[in-house]
């Protein structure tokens, strides 16, 4: 294993947004937190942990050329966009909506559970999940929706593709062909490899880590690795395991 740079982001360290219906960490700089030594890592410009309280949400609002992945840890988040799709993301869940020349969308916490929906799906509870956003290698495409489930994919416990734009056999596509993501839920004890790339970034949604080289990785954590080859990732030993976000990527803004 060799990594060029290693940066622990500890959760504490991160902007935070917090209103009566939202509680936001951010990794980076977002909305009125705007730091400029923290604008982006790689490709990746957001890595939002948001939880949203039942019967409220992010109202209509517009995006342009940007790829925005969500990813649900806990409840039903309803997506509505101004192309005509709509549904409800769930755990397990990849999705993606590509902005291009411009969409309208809506993420609300409004599912009620007798909506015959997922089972997942929790009435009167938070909604909690990661969005993030990577920037588009060409402006101006149709904008587009896609989500499949991978629950069975992430029970084998490895790293799972959940969304590429060349070079992996992903769930999703985003129209970034120097970027992957990937998801892994590890039992207790369970390791993976990270992907080799010039710039790696890893997130512990749940549990937590050992990383190799970094030591202990705690919930809502981030690295920021460059040069990364071969590091490890080990789930803590306690019941639950962990569950993380990797993005792989081959170039940067």
């Amino acid at each position: 294993m060799t990594v060029g740079e290693v940066r622990v982001v500890r959760s504490a360290e991160r902007a935070a947004t917090r209103i009566g219906w939202l509680d936001s960490k951010h990794s980076f700089s977002f909305g009125h937190h705007y730091d400029p030594t923290n604008t982006h890592f790689g490709l990746l410009l957001v890595s939002n942990d948001d939880v949203v309280a039942p019967g409220t949400g992010f109202e209509t609002h517009p995006h342009r050329d940007m790829e925005i992945v969500t990813w649900v840890l806990d409840g039903g988040l309803v997506h509505q966009d101004s192309q005509g799709n709509s549904g409800v993301i769930y755990p397990g869940l990849a999705q993606k909506m590509s902005a291009g020349t411009g969409i309208l969308h809506s993420e609300k916490n409004d599912t009620p559970l007798s909506d015959g929906g997922h089972p997942h799906e929790s009435a009167g509870e938070p909604v909690h999940f990661i969005q993030m956003w990577v920037r588009p290698d060409e402006r101006g495409v149709a904008p587009s929706y896609q989500q499949l489930d991978i629950g069975r994919e992430l029970a084998s416990g490895g790293l799972v593709p959940v969304a590429s734009g060349g070079g992996h056999d992903a769930a999703i596509s985003i129209n970034q062909r120097d970027a992957a993501l990937f998801a892994a839920r590890l039992a207790p004890g369970a390791s993976v490899t990270l992907p080799d790339a010039p710039f790696v970034h890893l997130y512990v949604a749940r549990g937590a880590v050992e990383l190799e080289g970094a030591g202990r990785i705690a919930e809502g954590d981030a690295v920021r690795l460059t040069a990364a080859v071969g590091p490890r990732v080990t789930a803590s030993s306690v019941p639950g395991g962990a569950e993380i976000l990797v993005w792989e990527m081959h170039a940067a803004l």
